[in-house]
């Protein structure tokens, strides 16, 4: 369980993991792009898929690794397990927010986000 304090401590702290995260997704998609069309890319070639791949891998585990939920990667969304008005939340964070701003009920998903007041 987490604070919002400690979401939005980790996700000020993981940022720079996560801004890798996102150049690698963008790396990797040009890269399959490139290589399903005229199969070449400044970028590399299939080793290069699979060195994007392992990172891409690793950034993920070790966000999981602080029981961070990683919703998705395009757009990163990061869930945080919390407690609010003694409720079960999840402190969201969505690639281009500044800040953890957001959270929703655990049933509720991420149609249910509604900001922190």
């Amino acid at each position: 369980m987490f604070t919002l304090a400690q979401a939005r401590y980790l996700v000020a702290t993981l940022r720079p993991r996560v801004d890798e995260l996102i150049g690698i997704r963008a790396d990797l998609a040009e890269l399959r792009v490139d290589l399903a069309g005229p199969g070449v890319s400044a970028l590399g070639g299939r080793a290069e898929v699979k060195a994007l791949e392992a990172r891409l891998h690793a950034v993920l585990e070790e966000l999981n690794s602080h029981d961070i939920q990683v919703k998705g990667i395009a757009p990163v969304l990061l869930d945080f397990p919390g407690e609010r008005e003694g409720r079960a939340v999840l402190w969201c964070w969505l690639e281009g927010d500044a800040d953890v701003r957001w959270y929703h009920r655990v049933e509720c998903g991420f149609a249910g986000r509604r900001p922190i007041r």
